[in-house]
């Protein structure tokens, strides 16, 4: 290489890797639309790179950037569960760590996993005010495999990078540099002209090799074991079930038992193992999946055929607990929110219940006061349809019952403007009537928010038979803006989540009635990895809004179908669970945590003696089998039957709107790994007992004959 700048432009370490010399500095550029990832390419160019920096000696410094928007936004996925392509990248960062000359790292957009890894390993790090920072592969079921477990901690210190890389939660520029991540932050917007100043300074005064491996931040090694110790029971406590986590700690605390620079070989082989049992683990195929799932649900036919209608304004019709959770939810998407309300006792309630969410978060010192009244100044309330006028959006929020939806929307009807979208927040009820009811069907869609609405993530879109593509589409918007993850549901008794739950709800009410107890069945759930058992959920929902339903599907039910009542001799004692101090747990003095209730075990005694039956006992595996079958029996219905566009609709559902635990993927992915064939036939010895309730779904039929699986109808819309 030489210092002529015509040879230079034409000496590309590779398609993906450019190298220019500009005075004594070697810039290397990273160009691999879409986000510079880490793919074989990049990795053989920038090993490339820095041999030969070292082998020219008129470079005295190496710069590496990022073309586009990022400088590298992390490992390339489509690698991940394939056989390893040379170099790895532990090989890359140790190579450009080794450089005899400085190398700088001038960071834009994401620096994130690898990408990060590459920073830690150079010399000098900068980065420009929005840059993102971070190691997530925790979030995936992994753990950084490329020196970040050594080198964060030896920067930064055990305690901060363990809340780093614990958390996969991403640093802006100026918290970086406060920790001690990098050593500046760029304040105009251009990467390589901030980057080329400050290798000026660098050469200007001779800055040494500073490498990472050597750093300091290790040397009080009380309070590194001490991180160590309270991260185990934090992870212990919060991060429950989970792989990785675990395999992080260990990898972190071989950093400072095994600080010195010998050592660090040591350190990052240890990483290393670590790293493949991760990848080997069925967590991280299951992370991923809902990585990939969570992305795929925002394409639906009507985003890709059609433009969202404009949103500033949005009305919330009710303002109890799930209306008040709307409001904020789109308070802090940056709307101005109207809340209506039928007199004057509710209004004032329903502000009280806006103001709560507030309040709350300023005790905690999440938000400032200043910050609430600007919020609040974009938030009013009314009891008059008229005051919803100029709205873009309304969103209906009253109770669950069709006569008092359709009087709300035939007001909507009447005042709202052209245009403007008219939504209900129906949990089961038929949107296609309501839709029916007013003049403008095209306008009226469901948005099924989940409570408490301000805080979970899954948004229901509910697309009735006339809707305009553009509502869908403005739907989808909306979700994005509030930070939701929208899955696309076609109209049915419950839509996706709260039809699967239905069944899944109907097979561990007869195992209870059967033999097994309630707190069996719970625990059982809570061992599977969902954070609460089913009637832990009851309890907590409110035992009253599932009667509701069972009394409005009365009507309808098949008199051959299995009905267990015991839910209901709880409901006719009041017991609705926390709302009442007493469902099937007992909550002494508004206690969040139940213990067991006695009474219920009496009360299903006596249930199983009237229906005739004698109880056996169930083991946990049976549990597990059964419940599960089930969720994936009507899950596979679902999508049979165009409720759900793709399996992965039901996964991102059920993982975000119903406990699902994320490291098993959702229930659609889990059948694929216990295998097809085994659900089926798990299903059909079931229907020996209840033919009419274990009835297999013809899509799980269908998929086991054609030797298929879920997976395959991922890509389907």
């Amino acid at each position: 290489m030489t210092n002529s700048l015509d040879a230079a432009l034409t000496m590309n370490a590779s398609d993906v890797v450019t190298c220019i010399i500009s005075g004594q500095i070697l810039q290397v550029t990273i160009n691999n639309p879409p986000v510079n990832a880490l793919g074989v390419e990049v990795r053989r160019g920038l090993l490339a790179a820095i041999a030969a920096a070292d082998a020219n000696v008129d470079v005295k410094l190496v710069l590496i950037v990022g073309a586009g928007r990022n400088f590298i936004a992390g490992a390339d996925i489509r690698e991940f569960g394939k056989p390893p392509l040379a170099p790895s990248l532990t090989e890359v960062c140790n190579r450009i760590e080794a450089c005899g000359k400085p190398v700088l790292a001038a960071i834009h957009g994401a620096a994130l996993g690898g990408g990060l890894e590459i920073a830690l390993a150079s010399h000098y790090r900068l980065a420009l005010s929005g840059a993102k920072l971070g190691l997530p592969e925790v979030q995936l079921g992994l753990m950084p495999g490329a020196g970040g477990t050594q080198r964060m901690p030896r920067l930064i210190g055990v305690k901060a990078a363990l809340d780093l890389i614990l958390s996969g939660r991403h640093l802006g520029a100026e918290e970086a540099l406060a920790l001690g991540l990098i050593d500046r932050v760029g304040r105009s917007s251009d990467a390589l002209a901030e980057g080329l100043a400050y290798a000026q300074e660098l050469l200007a005064t001779a800055a040494p090799l500073r490498r990472t491996r050597d750093a300091t931040a290790l040397a009080d090694s009380a309070a590194n074991a001490t991180a160590i110790a309270a991260a185990r029971v934090a992870t212990a406590k919060n991060a429950r079930g989970l792989f990785s986590p675990l395999k992080i700690i260990e990898a972190v605390e071989a950093s400072f038992s095994r600080s010195s620079p010998q050592s660090f070989e040591d350190g990052l082989q240890l990483e290393r193992t670590l790293f493949v049992a991760c990848m080997d683990s069925p967590q991280r195929a299951g992370l991923i999946h809902a990585f990939f799932a969570e992305r795929q649900v925002l394409k639906s036919p009507e985003t890709r055929a059609a433009q969202p209608r404009t949103l500033t304004e949005v009305g919330v019709v009710g303002g109890g607990t799930m209306g008040a959770g709307i409001a904020v939810a789109l308070l802090d998407a940056g709307l101005s929110v109207i809340m209506v309300e039928r007199d004057a006792v509710a209004l004032t309630r329903g502000l009280a219940n806006v103001e709560k969410v507030y309040d709350g978060l300023i005790a905690k010192g999440r938000l400032s006061a200043e910050a609430k009244a600007a919020t609040m100044s974009r938030f009013s309330a009314s009891l008059a349809y008229a005051s919803l006028a100029r709205v873009d959006l309304v969103i209906e929020a009253v109770f669950e019952d069709m006569a008092v939806k359709q009087a709300v929307f035939a007001e909507l009807d009447q005042v709202c403007k052209p245009g403007a979208i008219l939504a209900t927040n129906t949990s089961y009820l038929d949107i296609d009537a309501i839709a029916a009811s007013v003049s403008r069907p095209a306008d009226v869609i469901g948005l099924h928010f989940f409570s408490p609405a301000n805080i979970m993530k899954l948004l229901e879109i509910v697309v009735p038979t006339g809707v305009a593509p553009e509502v869908v589409a403005t739907a989808f918007a909306l979700a994005q803006k509030c930070r939701k993850v929208p899955v696309r549901a076609a109209v049915c008794d419950g839509f996706i989540g709260n039809r699967i739950l239905a069944v899944y709800r109907k097979a561990a009410d007869a195992m209870m009635e059967d033999g097994a107890s309630p707190y069996q069945i719970d625990q059982v759930l809570r061992d599977f990895g969902y954070p609460m058992g089913p009637y832990q959920v009851a309890d907590l929902a409110g035992g009253d809004i599932g009667w509701a339903t069972r009394k409005r599907q009365a009507v309808t039910r098949n008199p051959n179908a299995r009905y267990v009542q015991i839910a209901d001799r709880l409901c006719e004692r009041g017991w609705f669970g926390q709302k009442t101090g007493r469902g099937y747990y007992l909550y002494a003095d508004g206690a969040r945590t139940g213990t067991r209730n006695p009474e219920v075990e009496a009360i299903i005694s006596t249930e199983r003696e009237r229906a005739g039956i004698v109880p056996r006992t169930f083991t946990d595996a049976e549990i597990l089998r059964r419940y599960m079958a089930a969720m994936i029996n009507e899950g596979a219905n679902v999508v049979h039957q165009r409720i759900a566009l793709r399996p992965l609709d039901v996964d991102v559902a059920l993982l975000y709107g119903y406990g699902f635990p994320r490291y098993r993927g959702g229930p659609m992915h889990y059948a694929d790994t216990v295998g097809l064939p085994s659900v089926l036939a798990d299903i059909e010895a079931y229907a020996k007992e209840d033919p009419l309730f274990w009835q297999p779904s013809p899509l799980l039929v269908e998929l086991v004959a054609r030797g298929a699986n879920f997976a395959s109808l991922n890509s389907a819309e």
